[in-house]
């Protein structure tokens, strides 16, 4: 046998007695899942809460662990009392668009919780960097930069905690409920 070739085989040997080992150990996988959710964004600087879209897609790390990508969008109007010593004051319209791009880590406590095969319970954690667009009245020459709180200070970066769970109405789809510090959706599991 060549060398490729028993390559080849170790590896499908390896991967037949990891699936078996698996299956036989109960060892559930959470990963290969498209979670698209609505809800409602507080990132703790608008001042107030907005709808959301959000969308994941995740992948099996370890046991009981994932990674996924994401991406939300979300866009509030809202307008500003401004003025200065050159401008008379007033209300200026403006509309943000935030784009929070970043990965999410979940760790399932299914087997520790003891839960129905229909049930997954999770606590997460998410980090990346909100893509932020502001548009404003003609004639506003203040701070277009309304990305600031006490906490996170001007940086586009976040961090979320969140905690949740998911309800299998069969083996491709279920139903998620995902309370977090910066987004908050309610949402459907597709298993792919």
């Amino acid at each position: 046998m060549h060398t490729k070739q028993f390559s080849l085989c170790l590896t499908l040997a390896v991967l037949s007695f990891s699936t078996q080992a698996q299956q036989t150990m109960g060892y559930e996988k959470y990963g290969k899942t498209l979670n698209l959710g609505v809800g409602i964004g507080y990132y703790g600087y608008i001042g107030n809460s907005s709808p959301v879209l959000h969308a994941d897609v995740e992948f099996d790390v370890a046991k009981n662990f994932t990674l996924a990508p994401s991406i939300s969008y979300f866009s509030y109007h809202s307008n500003y009392y401004w003025g200065n010593n050159n401008n008379p004051y007033r209300y200026y319209n403006y509309r943000q668009t935030i784009v929070p791009i970043g990965i999410k880590g979940t760790y399932y406590f299914d087997n520790l919780l003891h839960a129905n095969k229909k049930w997954d319970f999770y606590l997460a954690g998410s980090l990346g960097v909100a893509i932020i667009k502001s548009t404003w009245d003609d004639g506003y020459y203040g701070d277009r930069n309304l990305y600031r709180n006490a906490y996170r200070g001007s940086t586009p970066l976040y961090l979320d905690l969140h905690i949740g769970s998911e309800y299998h109405f069969n083996n491709k789809v279920g139903a998620f409920l995902d309370l977090s510090t910066g987004v908050s959706t309610l949402g459907l599991a597709i298993h792919l």
